[in-house]
């Protein structure tokens, strides 16, 4: 009997709160399955390239969570400034809630991966143009050039998954909370 396809979303969102937790490598198939509740032929069902197919749907999904979470806000909010003051509060409040024990499911496995797996690599760079592009329409809503739009969209990016990090080892809001106050200041049209 075929598995069910509620397995393959259950496998993806297992595994991208296992990577963002633990990371790429310290996440077995097993772990993967344990936390799914899917049965393990359903995982080579759905994955027959195994883990790396499996990051790479994580970091798809995981992904596309954000950016759809970043146009929510965009619609939410006056401007881009605002857009990412709102989103530092989101990641704030995510980080405490994990005790600092969570890091961005993208980017925990694109560090360990990004050198030696293209379809991983891939999926990483769709989702940062994704957030970027959201961020870039927002800013050229506030008047600022296209070119310009994307630059700063993608220095933001950047900065928010870096204080993610540093927070993440300093155990405390304050890497976010800067980012945030520079990012409003470097996104800010006079």
């Amino acid at each position: 009997m075929p598995a069910q396809p509620r397995h393959r979303s259950a496998i993806v969102q297992s595994a991208a709160a296992l990577f963002r937790r633990y990371g790429y490598s310290a996440t077995g198939l097993a772990d993967i399955v344990a936390r799914s509740g899917a049965p393990k032929g359903s995982l080579y069902h759905y994955f027959p390239g195994g883990k790396g197919q499996i990051g790479e749907a994580a970091v798809t999904a995981a992904g596309e969570l954000v950016r759809r979470t970043l146009a929510t806000l965009a619609a939410e909010t006056a401007d881009g400034p605002a857009l990412v003051s709102e989103y530092v509060r989101w990641l704030v409040i995510w980080m405490e809630q994990s005790a600092w024990r969570d890091g961005c499911p993208i980017t925990t496995v694109l560090l360990e991966t990004a050198a030696q797996d293209e379809a991983i690599r891939a999926a990483g760079r769709a989702a940062f143009a994704g957030w970027a592009a959201v961020l870039a329409d927002k800013l050229q809503a506030d008047g600022w050039g296209s070119a310009e739009a994307r630059e700063r969209a993608g220095v933001a990016i950047a900065t928010l998954e870096g204080s993610l990090i540093q927070a993440r080892v300093e155990q405390s809001p304050a890497p976010i909370l800067a980012a945030g106050r520079l990012l409003g200041l470097l996104l800010q049209r006079a």
